[in-house]
């Protein structure tokens, strides 16, 4: 007689993993789309201001690395049962904290890079524009990141798919669209 298998080697099975990560990212693909089209909506910007050309893949790839470790942080907090839906939870909070600390330290940085390399390739904008374009579109992409790394992993653990499959992917998704939507609304407002 063989034995049931047991939920975690279903869980792990390649069957399951390919029938759920296919549709997911089918789906994400055609919402990258999105982000293409507002780029090329942007380009004469992007043509004119090359700072804002070099922040638009470090702002988003930035945003899509930030958004993985909360997830995967999130994740293991969840399989180690010291996860907790909470605002009184410290690990949460850290978490949070960390996510902030980092975005305004690296996108600080990014944005006095951007500064130097735009100005290396004719370009015009001033320290204080790329600077602040690159702050404050990093930390509302901070504030993204957090919300979507938590939401990710409430709603693959409620709806029954794993948190390790399926977050990251989405999160990151999620970064990369918002974070050329986030870029341009500031510097519509900056510029």
């Amino acid at each position: 007689m063989t034995e049931p298998r047991s939920t975690a080697v279903d869980e792990w099975s390649v069957r399951r993993i390919v029938r759920t990560m296919i549709p997911l990212l089918a789906a994400l693909s055609v919402l990258q789309l999105v982000s293409g089209t507002v780029l090329e909506t942007y380009e004469a910007v992007l043509l004119r201001y090359p700072a804002l050309l070099v922040l638009v893949p470090v702002q988003i790839g930035t945003a899509g690395n930030l958004a993985s470790i909360t997830c995967s942080r999130l994740t293991t907090q969840l399989y180690l049962g010291t996860y907790e839906l909470s605002p009184s939870n410290p690990a949460l909070r850290a978490n949070a904290g960390a996510v902030f600390a980092l975005a305004a330290t690296v996108f600080g940085a990014v944005g006095v890079a951007a500064w130097a390399i735009g100005l290396a390739l004719g370009g015009s904008l001033a320290l204080g524009r790329v600077l602040l374009i690159s702050l404050v579109s990093g930390l509302c992409l901070a504030v993204l990141v957090v919300v979507a790394s938590v939401a990710a992993v409430e709603a693959s653990y409620r709806i029954g798919l794993n948190p390790d499959d399926t977050t990251i992917p989405v999160v990151t998704n999620l970064c990369d669209i918002a974070g050329v939507l986030i870029l341009f609304a500031v510097v519509s407002v900056v510029l």
